[in-house]
């Protein structure tokens, strides 16, 4: 019997690393942003990063401080970003910046909801650029950082004038983002979602001004590409907002989001906002079947929830399932939501909404039997057509 030669692998004190929190981020950045890419997609890392950094500019609007986000994007490259909130506590910054799990938002008092809790977005921005600068500008003082791929360069505090808030200035890093461009009209669609879930709030974009008066209304205006069946209806309350209409296309289109992050993949949000105004409209009319009354359907919803968690770190679908430790949950909160303004808007609105709706419905169903007729008899016809030939049985029939 021939022994098999086997080669022995050491396994000592010197094979265990420890990295720092920048060499982590930038040996696994998909643990943090998901794919790299080269930013002709929208899910490409470099837009994760450009997220990051507005998110926190977002989150202190949220908290009525500043109204006002100037974003700059040179040569499709570098980004700056300032905002007019309150500023990185400038003793922190470093912290803030550059060690993972550091961050002012895991006491909900001071970022009730925010979508940014895990004390990761910033620092994974920096550790991903080539060329990181941070400016806190506070109390008639600016401190600014500089960083390259995460390591720190300079330290400066000097005295200002300028208004307080927070400027950050990055360029991905593009030995990970290999040939990457920013590209505008992705960059466009991001920055108007900003604008939807917050009226009031306005970012200028390389000179140009982004705003929106009317919230989820404006989405589906300015999305929707043919002209919907009845005037969009629209609905805001304490921490939800919701805008639908139906139009004569098949099928269903949805907008979603929570605490201003677009949830692209949906979420336990958006299964609730479907799963209710369905219900809500069938115990109104006392039938028809939910596929028949959300088809052609175009909607937008948006909650604010508290420790939002998220099936990613790129936080593109809602897994929480309750709107706050020990609260409601998501699916009662739109359902209720939903359940009494809907069916009040319903009886108010019977010429110019419902009866419409329910001819849109009406129309859905008709055209659905039509086709499963029609399904029906072509299958008869098939089963017919087989069974002449002895040799070909319907394998449904023994």
């Amino acid at each position: 019997m021939v022994e098999e030669n086997k080669t022995s692998v050491a396994y000592t004190d010197d094979n265990i690393r420890h990295l720092s929190d920048m060499e982590h981020v930038r040996t696994r950045p998909g643990m943090y942003i998901g794919r790299l890419g080269d930013g002709k997609l929208p899910e490409d890392g470099i837009y994760v990063l450009l997220k990051e950094v507005i998110d926190n500019s977002i989150d202190e609007f949220k908290m009525n401080e500043g109204t006002r986000i100037e974003i700059e994007i040179e040569d499709n490259l570098r980004v700056s970003v300032r905002d007019y909130g309150r500023g990185i506590p400038q003793g922190k910054l470093v912290e803030a910046v550059s060690v993972l799990n550091t961050g002012g938002k895991y006491d909900s008092k001071a970022f009730k909801k925010s979508v940014g809790l895990n004390g990761v977005g910033i620092k994974a921005v920096n550790a991903l650029s080539s060329k990181f600068e941070v400016k806190s500008f506070r109390e008639g003082k600016v401190r600014s950082l500089t960083f390259e791929k995460g390591i720190k360069k300079t330290d400066k505090t000097t005295k200002s004038n300028d208004e307080q808030g927070t400027y950050i200035y990055f360029e991905p890093d593009n030995t990970l983002f290999k040939n990457y461009c920013f590209q505008d009209d992705i960059v466009v669609t991001m920055l108007r979602n900003y604008t939807y879930l917050n009226t009031g709030l306005t970012i200028m974009y390389n000179g140009h001004r982004i705003l929106s008066r009317h919230g989820l209304k404006d989405l589906l205006t300015d999305n929707m590409t043919v002209d919907p069946l009845y005037p969009i209806v629209h609905m805001k309350g304490d921490d939800i907002e919701i805008a639908f209409t139906h139009t004569n296309q098949y099928g269903e289109e949805y907008y979603s989001f929570v605490n201003g992050q677009h949830t692209t993949q949906g979420g336990t949000h958006q299964s609730a906002f479907k799963e209710h105004i369905a219900k809500t409209i069938k115990e109104f009319f006392g039938k028809y079947e939910y596929g028949d009354i959300r088809n052609g359907i175009v909607a937008a919803i948006a909650i604010n929830v508290e420790e939002p968690v998220f099936e990613s770190q790129t936080k593109i679908k809602l897994g929480s399932t309750v709107m706050a430790p020990g609260g409601d949950t998501i699916n009662k909160f739109v359902g209720d939501f939903i359940k009494t303004n809907v069916d009040n808007f319903m009886h108010i609105h019977k010429e110019d909404f419902t009866d419409i709706l329910e001819n849109k419905i009406k129309e859905t169903e008709r055209e659905r039997k039509a086709m499963a007729g029609v399904t029906k008899l072509a299958r008869e016809r098939a089963k017919k057509a087989n069974l002449h030939n002895r040799k070909l049985r319907d394998c449904r029939i023994h």
